[in-house]
């Protein structure tokens, strides 16, 4: 049996920290994109948050669903699996995009055995790679 190494807060903060600035970026970018139309054909604003919520449950989904892994994970050598090591199915990443757009999301760490929340409902774990 191939032994499963939980990654680590430091590990986890990095992943964030780069996922949020692309995600940052994308929505910035998608945003003016939308508001340059709708100011040309009169359609209703529409705030930047909205973009920004979009953008990251986007963002996580497509990647995770697709590789298991987002930029972030790429560049750190980290990937989502399963408690028993598995690939999620697209279910479970769903959830694990959904429940992200919580702000609380990440205060659960602590209570949860070193998990966040969506890692604790999605039944997942981030674990390293070589």
């Amino acid at each position: 049996m191939v032994e499963i190494r939980n990654s680590g807060i430091g590990t986890r903060v990095i992943n964030f920290l780069i996922d949020t600035i692309l995600i940052v970026l994308i929505s910035y970018g998608v945003y003016y994109f939308f508001k340059w139309y709708a100011i040309y054909w009169h359609w209703p604003f529409i705030q930047y948050y909205i973009f920004l919520l979009g953008v990251q449950f986007l963002y996580y989904f497509i990647f995770e669903s697709i590789t298991g892994r987002t930029p972030g994970k790429m560049m750190s050598y980290t990937k989502v699996v399963t408690s028993i090591g598995g690939k999620p199915s697209v279910v479970k990443i769903l959830i694990r995009s959904a429940i992200r757009l919580l702000i609380i999301d990440a205060f659960f760490y602590p209570f949860l055995n070193e998990r966040t929340l969506h890692d604790y409902i999605s039944d997942t774990n981030v674990i390293a790679v070589e």
